[in-house]
């Protein structure tokens, strides 16, 4: 689907602040609020919207250990390995990658303990050949 400079704009917006009403977001692109309207039902439609989420607070999550945790999975168990960090709640994000690992999952923990027996957890999963972590510091850029 082709979606125009608008449209984009839009997104921004919405990225940004879900919440933000149809005339807040009209204004800011210079549209009725009939127009931005219209427009997100159709983005909606199309599928390029799927859905609106919460964003958690900067203090909220400034209480929390971050990683990003490599993982080499066997072959042919790598679905069941996926199948099974959905089901931990402080997995955040997993990107299937290409390279020496094949996926990199973003994990959360309240404490630097409580992470590394998160890690090990991971790391133990059947299927799992090998995992190595990094230790989020900082977040510069998040969009």
């Amino acid at each position: 689907m082709t979606i125009d400079q608008t449209d984009r704009l839009l997104l921004v917006l919405l990225t940004e602040n879900a919440r933000a009403s149809v005339a807040e977001l009209g204004r800011k692109l210079g549209l009725s609020r009939t127009t931005v309207q219209s427009r997100i039902e159709r983005l909606e439609r199309r599928g390029v919207i799927a859905g609106y989420t919460a964003r958690l607070s900067d203090d909220h999550e400034k209480g929390l250990v971050k990683a990003h945790v490599l993982i080499t999975a066997m072959p042919k168990l790598a679905p069941k390995v996926e199948t099974e960090l959905r089901r931990i709640p402080e997995v955040r994000t997993l990107h299937s990658v290409s390279g020496h690992f094949d996926m990199i999952a973003i994990v959360v923990a309240p404490s630097i303990g409580e992470l590394d027996q998160l890690i090990d957890r991971i790391g133990g999963l059947e299927g799992v050949e090998r995992t190595m972590s990094s230790i989020i510091l900082s977040t510069r850029i998040e969009r």
